[in-house]
C-alpha cells in the first residue's frame, strides 16, 4: 500500500497530497489567436494580454529550467495559438538548450505551419499536434470563423515533411455540429496514419454557453467507427487519451479524451504556466499562482521552485464537471493555455 508523505516535500518529484506526481507541462507562449473557434471565443475576439504583461522569452525560458529541475520531463507549447508568437523558434531554441532531453511537442492550429514546420523542427520540437474540428471546408470555416481548412491541411503536409511526427489530430465533437463525422476521421487516419483524437466538448468557452446536451461522449464516438472499423488495443497510461489501433492493421491511431464522461484526474500529471505567468495545476483550476511578481520583484530560483511546489502540493483531487457544485473557470481554453 502506497503511503503518501503528509507534509510538503521539500525536495525529490513534484508530488501532491493524492500521491501523483506531476511531470509534464503545458506552457501557453501568448493568449492570442488568429482562429475564433465558437466553443471558445466569440467572434470579435477577446481583449489580449498588453504585451508587457506576457512572459519574456528570458522568463519563460527560466521557469522551465526550474520546472525540469524539479523532475519536469515533457513540454507541451501552447497558446492561444503559439505561432503568432514573434520569433517562436528562438524561444523553442531556447527551451531546448535548459532541457535537452526534453520531450517537446506543440498544440497548433495548423494555419501558419506551413511557413513554421521546417524551423520549428530545426529549434527543437519533436511533435506536432493539429487541431481540426472538420473536414468540410464549409463546416471547419463555420466552427472556426475562418475559410482556412486547405491552409491548415498543407501545413499538416510541412509537418510530416519536417519530421514533426506522430502527428496528432485534436478534434473537439460537439453534437448536431461535428459528430456525423467521426468515421470520417477515422477513415483520414487510415489514410494518413495520423492519431485522431476526438476530445469531448468541454466548458471552457468564453460566452460560458457551454450545455451538456451537447457532449458526445467517447463511448458513443468508439461504437460509430467501431461498426466501421473495428478497434482494438486500448491502451492509456498517464495520458489524457485512450488509444486504438484499427484491428486490420491499417496505419493511424484513434483516441478519445473522455473529460467529462470519464474523468482521469486521479492519474493527472499535468501542469499549465499562462502567457502571463499563473502556474495552474489543473486545466479547471479557480486558483492561480502568480510567478510573474516574484520572478520579476527578484526572486531567485530556489524561492520559485517553492512557490511551484506550493501549488503542485494544494492540487484538487479533480474538475468535478459532474458534480452539482461545480463552477465553470472564468477564463476561457485560449487564456488558459492548451
Amino acid at each position: 500500500m502506497d503511503v503518501h508523505p503528509t507534509t510538503r516535500p521539500a525536495e525529490g518529484p513534484l508530488i501532491d497530497t493524492f500521491g501523483r506526481v506531476a511531470d509534464d507541462l503545458r506552457i501557453s507562449v501568448t493568449d492570442r489567436c488568429n482562429f475564433r473557434c465558437t466553443y471558445c471565443m466569440p467572434a470579435e475576439g477577446l481583449a489580449w494580454l498588453p504585451r508587457s504583461e506576457l512572459l519574456t522569452f528570458e522568463e519563460l525560458t527560466r521557469l522551465l529550467g526550474i520546472f525540469v529541475g524539479l523532475g519536469v520531463r515533457s513540454l507541451k507549447v501552447t497558446g492561444g495559438e503559439p505561432t503568432v508568437r514573434t520569433d517562436l523558434p528562438n524561444l523553442i531554441r531556447m527551451f531546448r538548450r535548459v532541457g535537452p532531453d526534453l520531450d517537446i511537442s506543440i498544440t497548433t492550429n495548423g494555419l501558419l505551419l506551413d511557413r513554421l514546420a521546417a524551423r520549428l523542427a530545426e529549434a527543437g520540437v519533436d511533435r506536432a499536434t493539429v487541431s481540426c474540428d472538420s473536414l468540410l471546408r464549409h463546416r471547419f470555416a463555420e466552427m472556426t470563423r475562418r475559410d482556412a481548412l486547405d491552409r491548415v491541411l498543407a501545413g499538416l503536409a510541412a509537418a510530416e515533411a519536417a519530421g514533426l511526427t506522430p502527428i496528432k489530430i485534436n478534434t473537439v465533437v460537439i453534437a448536431g455540429t461535428n459528430d456525423d463525422e467521426v468515421v470520417d476521421f477515422a477513415r483520414w487516419a487510415r489514410a494518413t496514419g495520423y492519431e485522431v483524437r476526438f476530445i469531448e466538448y468541454m466548458p471552457l468557452d468564453a460566452d460560458h454557453a457551454w450545455e451538456r446536451s451537447k457532449v458526445v461522449p467517447a463511448a458513443r464516438i468508439l461504437e460509430a467507427i467501431d461498426r466501421t472499423y473495428p478497434l482494438e488495443g486500448a491502451n492509456r497510461g498517464i495520458e489524457p487519451a485512450t488509444t486504438y489501433r484499427f484491428a486490420d492493421g491499417a496505419p493511424g491511431a484513434i483516441g478519445v479524451i473522455a473529460s467529462v464522461t470519464e474523468p482521469f484526474c486521479d492519474t493527472c500529471n499535468r501542469l499549465r504556466l499562462t502567457a502571463e505567468g499563473a502556474f495552474r495545476s489543473c486545466l479547471f483550476a479557480m486558483d492561480e499562482t502568480d510567478l510573474r511578481s516574484p520572478l520579476r520583484a527578484g526572486a531567485s530560483d530556489e524561492d520559485l521552485a517553492g512557490l511551484i511546489r506550493d501549488g503542485v502540493w494544494a492540487k484538487w483531487s479533480g474538475h468535478r464537471i459532474n458534480h452539482p457544485d461545480f463552477v465553470q473557470p472564468e477564463r476561457s481554453m485560449s487564456m488558459i493555455g492548451g
